[in-house]
């Protein structure tokens, strides 16, 4: 039987990281009554192929789009990100780049926010939680939000540095 990839290791290990690191601490439940939470679907980590596959061109799949390392379900917005619609270049892929500087080209479709402007990245967290946030469910993060490049953990990743994550949703 053929050894699994190395990257596959990596990409197991990160996603039990990312399982352990939301996971409440006990001790912060003291003096609080548990609620049973609304669960969504569960928070999957997207490799850059993985969400490539959703990028709005077959009708019976989801479409799926990341800003901030943050993977977003826009199938309910079909209309701007579906194939041929106005926004299907940002679909499938993480464009926060593209988002903050309202713009379409290419080489605009990316991750990278290096070099932007402080008015570009006030507008990338502005549609970030003004659109994306309010409008969208949150369905996982890309793999290079909590690793880095060479596939080690990100040890700068906190949940409680999420998007979407606030202590009072925890209980």
């Amino acid at each position: 039987m053929a050894r699994p990839a190395p990257w596959w290791r990596l990409r197991l290990l990160a996603e039990l990281v990312l399982s352990l690191a939301l996971v409440p601490v006990p001790s912060a439940w003291a003096g609080q009554t548990l609620r049973p939470a609304e669960r969504g679907p569960p928070v999957r980590l997207f490799t850059e192929e993985e969400l490539a596959r959703y990028g709005g061109e077959e009708e019976d799949q989801p479409i799926y789009l990341a800003v901030k390392g943050v993977v977003f379900d826009v199938t309910s917005g079909r209309e701007f990100y579906g194939r041929g619609a106005p926004y299907n270049a940002l679909a499938g892929k993480d464009s926060s780049r593209g988002v903050a500087k309202m713009s379409l080209d290419p080489a605009d479709l990316t991750h990278d926010t290096t070099g932007l402007t402080a008015k570009e990245l006030e507008a990338l967290d502005d549609v970030f939680s003004k659109v994306y946030k309010a409008k969208y469910p949150i369905v996982g993060y890309t793999a290079r939000r909590i690793l880095n490049e060479d596939g080690s953990p990100n040890l700068d990743f906190k949940p409680e540095d999420q998007p979407h994550f606030d202590i009072k949703d925890e209980f």
